[in-house]
């Protein structure tokens, strides 16, 4: 097996791959044709197999040239963001947050005024990505996470609940609440399965009866928006529906709620957890989730 002894030719290779051409990577990089061939012919020699299919006007990766391209492409990103933060000097000043979708627009966002008021010094970098992140690298410092969650995790932040909630807009003339009585007369709102609304049906002895579950959400973020439009009763994760039941844009069906076993996790990349910027942000966290908590009791 050969050994991969000189770096000579990654940055080509990266940048033809992305390209698909020899002669664009040659202009990004200010080098000829001929030279970006020569550096990618030398490193296939190294490496020992073939990483191009060579046409007569462009370049297409092979299957081993393509894997090699994405491992090469994340290291390369993974060094330009370290040089840059090395070069800015902002290790200590910015803070690169990964998060969800749902999380970061329902739950994180209209809050986060409350931390940079805390710590104006603090320059926010935050990812919606519900793809998983790698925190090894220097492109995020924290993540939250949802996620299976346990009892005694120390990475837990908050166990989630399902609660049943409406917009005050569904209800009749002279209706103050709508109970469980009601949710035959409404589609039922559920984020990929509706198994959540039959296990908490059953948790209130009301699975006896007809009920519309037609409309389907992939993130609970798009669940609590459909909830907050009025286009039927949602059962919705409380973190998520939690500003808009502050606001008063959804109400909570007052019924026991079925057992879950999901939440929230902070997850660090382990170079940086000691880091002010990082406990700060941690401590901020946890303060807001011990509120929330205690309003779910208090709703309970």
């Amino acid at each position: 097996m050969k050994q991969l002894r000189s770096l000579s030719g990654l940055l080509d290779f990266d940048c033809a791959a992305r390209w698909g051409s020899f002669k664009l990577a040659a202009q990004e990089l200010h080098k000829t044709p001929a030279a970006i061939s020569q550096q990618v012919k030398q490193l296939e020699e190294m490496v020992g197999f073939a990483l191009f299919i060579r046409h007569p006007r462009h370049v297409t990766l092979t299957e081993k040239g393509q894997d090699l391209a994405i491992t090469v492409s994340r290291m390369l990103g993974e060094l330009r963001a370290k040089v840059g933060a090395l070069q800015s000097g902002d290790e200590e000043t910015v803070l690169r947050i990964s998060t969800t979708h749902s999380f970061a627009i329902k739950w994180l966002v209209p809050r986060m005024h409350r931390f940079t008021k805390l710590y104006p010094e603090l320059d926010i970098r935050l990812d919606s990505n519900d793809a998983p992140v790698n925190l090894d690298d220097d492109t995020t410092d924290v993540a939250v996470r949802y996620g299976p969650v346990s009892d005694g995790d120390p990475d837990m932040l908050f166990r989630e609940r399902l609660i049943a909630v409406y917009s005050p807009d569904l209800l009749a003339p002279g209706q103050t609440e709508i109970t469980l009585a009601d949710l035959p007369n409404f589609p039922l709102l559920y984020e990929k399965t509706p198994e959540s609304w039959l296990q908490l049906l059953n948790e209130n002895k009301a699975l006896k009866g007809k009920y519309d579950f037609s409309r389907g959400y992939s993130h609970w973020g798009v669940l609590a928006q459909a909830a907050v439009a009025g286009q039927g009763i949602a059962l919705a994760a409380y973190g998520i529906a939690y500003q808009d039941i502050l606001k008063g844009a959804l109400r909570q069906i007052n019924c026991k709620s079925a057992p879950f076993g999901s939440g929230y996790r902070f997850l660090v990349n382990p170079r940086k957890q000691n880091m002010p910027k990082v406990q700060r942000f941690r401590a901020w966290l946890v303060a807001e989730m011990n509120d929330m908590q205690r309003s779910l009791e208090q709703s309970a």
